[in-house]
């Protein structure tokens, strides 16, 4: 009897103790939403973001437990379509449904502009991996990218139309703010750089049919080539996946195909472009490429293990833009480790992000924000579709260094 009250005192001493180890290592879990179009225009780079967010949460969730910290994350991801009205839904029901305070994407300028404000408004943090508009670089709002904005991208892709003898550029772009201000900062840098820029008016984002665009696009191809020679005369365009339908159009016109064309960061990766084969073959005929944010001349440690992860799920090779999102992941993650009081002070919630951001050498090397919240720097990889081995693919051509 005295041997089975031992007993009981023992086990109930081991429960005691087991739930004071329960207290102390108690979770708190984080959601974070991602806002990607999976299924939409730009969905290359939708896809390639989801499956970062993926392996971020594993590695994150992973370091946490073993720095013992008493913080775990789960995530959450809203298929935009790249639509406006769909981005604003998306974080709207996160919030107030599944009180979600952090998100990373949207992915375009459009979409950021449309949840801007409600983010503000309710003390939310949004992180874009593809959002590049110069007037959404506005400091101490609820946004942060983790790219380099259009101005940057701009002037690189200037530099190097001029450099390569053009010297009259035809620019158009898709009627979006993202788009447009790429179309504005290519016609202001390849100016400044003493050439000619002939903008043609955004078109509208629901176009289906590019004839009248073409016909204007002939005319001043025409009229140009014939001052400056076919050498000289580039075609700048700002677009998504519906450069599928102009490229497709534009094919068997040979005014169209005499002259290079280049094109926005909303272009590349562009699976719908790699599989049509009339608009892939305009845009090897003549020369196409278009810039995207570059990685560092140094590769990450980690790089190929989580570019390669990410290929092999989804069969595109991610850009940096999708391995900023694995970055975003980390920098969410020691920011609300590091500094768990922020989660009740929004404004030093922001600070304390902006910090670590800056301190963080990721898989897209430094992060650096200015004080918009905008990556500061950054260099550009030129992508084209090539023939490789049968095989028509999208590779890296050059770059802006």
């Amino acid at each position: 009897m005295k041997k089975y009250s031992i007993l009981i005192l023992l086990l109930s001493f081991l429960a005691f103790t087991a739930c004071k180890n329960d207290e102390k290592v108690q979770i708190t879990t984080i959601k974070i939403g991602g806002l990607y179009s999976l299924t939409g225009n730009w969905s290359s780079l939708g896809k390639t973001s989801q499956e970062a967010m993926k392996l971020g949460l594993i590695d994150v969730n992973e370091y946490l437990e073993q720095t013992g910290s008493n913080f775990r994350f789960e995530t959450v991801v809203y298929d935009t379509q790249l639509d406006t009205t769909s981005a604003k839904s998306s974080i709207q029901f996160g919030f107030a449904q599944r009180g979600i305070r952090f998100f990373i994407g949207p992915q375009s300028s459009a979409e950021v502009g449309a949840i801007r404000q409600y983010a503000n408004d309710n003390n939310l943090l949004v992180i874009s991996q593809g959002s590049t508009a110069s007037n959404l670089a506005i400091a101490n709002d609820a946004v942060f990218r983790f790219c380099p904005g259009d101005a940057v991208e701009g002037a690189a892709i200037s530099r190097t139309m001029y450099a390569s003898g053009k010297r009259m550029v035809i620019t158009l772009s898709r009627n979006d703010g993202g788009n447009i201000g790429l179309q504005t900062n290519v016609g202001t840098s390849f100016t400044s750089l003493g050439g000619q820029v002939d903008a043609i008016s955004p078109y509208a984002t629901t176009i289906t049919d590019f004839t009248v665009i073409i016909q204007q696009l002939r005319t001043k191809i025409q009229q140009y080539t014939s001052t400056y020679g076919a050498s000289q005369v580039g075609v700048y365009i700002a677009s998504f996946d519906e450069c599928v339908t102009l490229f497709r159009q534009a094919e068997n016109d040979p005014i169209l195909s005499s002259v290079n064309w280049y094109g926005g960061d909303g272009m590349v990766q562009s699976q719908q472009l790699l599989q049509d084969a009339n608009a892939r073959n305009f845009a090897v005929t003549t020369g196409f490429f278009a810039p995207n944010f570059g990685l560092p001349m140094q590769p990450h440690p980690n790089l190929n293990r989580i570019s390669s992860s990410i290929q092999a799920a989804t069969g595109i090779v991610p850009d940096a833009y999708a391995l900023s999102v694995y970055d975003a992941m980390w920098v969410l993650a020691r920011t609300i480790s590091n500094y768990p009081g922020a989660l009740s002070d929004y404004t030093q919630l922001k600070s304390d992000f902006t910090q670590e951001a800056n301190q963080h050498f990721g898989i897209t090397g430094p992060v650096l924000l200015n004080v918009n919240g905008d990556r500061n720097l950054g260099s550009f990889d030129y992508w084209g579709i090539v023939n490789q081995n049968g095989t028509y693919v999208w590779k890296v051509v050059g770059n802006s260094n």
